[in-house]
């Protein structure tokens, strides 16, 4: 299993309820999952705690072998090393890309194989040029990321991230700072990365990007509560949370306020 998250409890300060109650799923090497939920269901703050840029209190996070325990289970120093360990197998796509605006799209990946991992300028600018052109990008290589965009800033954020190897890749809302009409590309994208065999999980909102994934998980209120392919779980869910969601969602699509 590339990624194990069981029993993650999280507290927010101010907050009596915990903001994630126990929640738990498992994802294979190489899949393409969703996480779906209304707007404070959990799925950001999920995605913060497996990055290891918020701790949590109870449960663990298992990424490709490396486990990282809550506070509560370990020591500061302890837990430390367990997510400095997991985030060398991590990789995070921002909402806004995040791309250096003074460097090119091969310098913007090439950059932290050779600053963190220590790899020669040759074989860092190799892999970022074969990266840029699995995701389309061969005519885009010199370019500056005013140059490019926004699917093309995405998919060069895309190339940094696989820069370093991850076996899991992490998205905040990939779809949500573009046009409708380049969904489609970004699914094609993330497809693209799926037959390199890195298990992707994807924050989102949007129903159109969620039909195209492998698995789908759906959170309410700190919880997973329910999960499977989206042709199930999408078109025939079967806790009435999920149905209310989905009917939300497809009327706020069309047009009309959105039911509670």
């Amino acid at each position: 299993m590339s990624l194990i998250v069981k029993d993650i409890v999280r507290h927010h300060a101010g907050n009596p309820a915990p903001t994630l109650k126990g929640m738990s799923f498992t994802l294979d090497t190489g899949c393409l999952a969703a996480l779906l939920g209304r707007s404070g269901a959990g799925k950001s703050t999920m995605l913060r705690c497996i990055m290891g840029l918020e701790p949590f209190e109870t449960g663990s996070i298992v990424v490709d072998g490396v486990e990282v325990k809550g506070t509560k289970d370990c020591n500061a120093e302890q837990r430390a090393q367990q997510i400095k360990a997991a985030r060398r197998k991590l990789g995070l796509v921002f909402q806004s890309y995040e791309l250096f605006p003074h460097l090119t799209a091969m310098q913007n990946c090439a950059l932290a194989p050779v600053k963190v991992k220590g790899e020669s300028q040759t074989v860092a600018d190799k892999r970022a040029r074969d990266l840029l052109c699995q995701l389309g990008l061969e005519h885009r290589l010199d370019a500056f990321p005013e140059q490019l965009s926004g699917g093309q800033k995405q998919r060069v954020a895309i190339a940094r991230a696989l820069a370093m190897e991850p076996s899991v890749l992490l998205y905040d809302e990939p779809t949500s700072a573009l046009d409708p009409s380049m969904k489609n590309e970004v699914l094609q994208t993330l497809k693209r990365v799926d037959a390199q065999n890195v298990t992707q999980v994807v924050v989102t909102h949007d129903l159109q990007l969620a039909r195209g994934v492998e698995y789908v998980c759906v959170l309410d209120h700190g919880v997973v509560i329910e999960t499977g392919a989206p042709e199930q779980v999408i078109n025939a869910p079967t806790h009435e949370s999920t149905r209310a969601l989905l009917q939300a969602w497809l009327s706020a699509d069309a047009g009309s306020p959105p039911k509670a």
